[in-house]
């Protein structure tokens, strides 16, 4: 961990600096800003959930718990807030779908694979996979209704599309409530939340705050200069809004999580492994994309919808069902590992060829 956190720093240390410069001496290098602000922001997230898991043993499960649902996907929440103001509907909505498939598939995988190839067999606790399961199907029911139904009323005058996503983000954010409760209190015993010995003093709370607060102001402002190039980049590489957000921005908000799943694999601990994959699929879907539905209405120019595009539906639809055969016997090897880079891939290209 120290090892990542020297490179975490001269990462940051390198192309912030770049970011800033361009932006205030060269702002119309949009495709160099967009590129080193998405680089900068990349250790900041790694910083970001370092101090959060630091909290949460200074503080407990619950309060944990808290922490990670606030600040464990900051550097995605921030740069949709920033994509929301100026009105990027489209980018918003394609990061929300790359984290979901990003973190079922990419990071998954990976970790299976590379735990794969040091062990003959990983096993992970499968009720606990089922539950996480279970959630992903209820965050793809929460993707695919607002779709159908867009479509059953396109024609239909004053029908009350907006509102249905509203109280659709409602009834994700208090199932995303009702899931901390399962994990953290009622059933913690399945997922290691057990408390810790009484004996052993609590670490100081001060250096992690600190940390905490300075990382993610950092993102703020990273997040602010990507946000900005993004149309303009986007146009020199000749990528779609789609293409950017569902891979680009997915892979820079979440790589910290990739590289500590990764990890975890390597260490045969394989339930913090899909957990942190699904976990932070399940934030996504059902406390991300609903508080984004809530912010639109405060700083967006209008109200922000759940209507995914048709790809993007059953690229979800497809990611949750692969991962729910994958986890449903409680073991892995790197074969399967193979199966779902494979599968992200396959949506990765589709997405990339997909016209705009």
């Amino acid at each position: 961990m120290e090892f990542l956190r020297q490179n975490a720093l001269r990462l940051l240390l390198v192309f912030a600096p770049i970011a800033l410069a361009l932006e205030l001496f060269a702002p119309e290098r949009h495709t160099t800003i967009f590129i080193a602000a998405a680089l900068s922001i990349v250790p900041l997230a790694g910083f970001i959930g370092e101090a959060t898991d630091e909290l949460a043993e200074r503080f407990g499960p619950g309060i944990g718990g808290f922490l990670n649902a606030t600040f464990g996907n900051a550097a995605e929440l921030i740069i949709g807030a920033l994509a929301l103001r100026q009105g990027l509907f489209d980018l918003v909505k394609a990061s929300i779908t790359g984290s979901i498939i990003g973190n079922l598939l990419l990071v998954f995988g990976a970790a299976a694979l590379w735990g794969g190839l040091k062990m003959e067999t990983q096993h992970f606790n499968r009720v606990a996979a089922s539950t996480g399961a279970t959630m992903l199907l209820l965050s793809a029911v929460g993707l695919v209704v607002p779709a159908v139904f867009h479509q059953l009323v396109l024609r239909t005058p004053g029908a009350p599309e907006l509102r249905l996503d509203t109280e659709i983000a409602v009834v994700l954010f208090l199932t995303y409530l009702a899931s901390l409760v399962f994990t953290l209190r009622t059933h913690r015993h399945l997922y290691g939340n057990e408390a810790g010995t009484e004996d052993e003093a609590p670490p100081s709370a001060r250096g992690p705050v600190l940390r905490l607060l300075a990382a993610t102001a950092a993102v703020a402002v990273m997040s602010e200069l990507l946000v900005g190039a993004v149309n303009e980049a986007a146009t020199t590489l000749g990528l779609t809004h789609l293409f950017v957000g569902v891979i680009v921005v997915a892979l820079v908000g979440n790589a910290a999580e990739h590289y500590s799943a990764v990890v975890m694999a390597g260490r045969n601990q394989m339930d913090a492994a899909i957990a942190i994959a699904v976990g932070s699929s399940i934030q996504i879907a059902l406390f991300v994309a609903p508080v984004l539905v809530f912010l639109s209405y405060l700083i967006a120019p209008r109200p922000m919808d759940l209507l995914f595009t048709t790809f993007e539906v059953v690229s979800v639809a497809l990611s949750v069902q692969t991962i729910a055969f994958i986890a449903h016997d409680g073991e892995t090897h790197w074969m399967e590992g193979v199966q779902l880079l494979a599968v992200y891939i396959i949506l990765g290209l589709a997405f990339f060829f997909l016209p705009a």
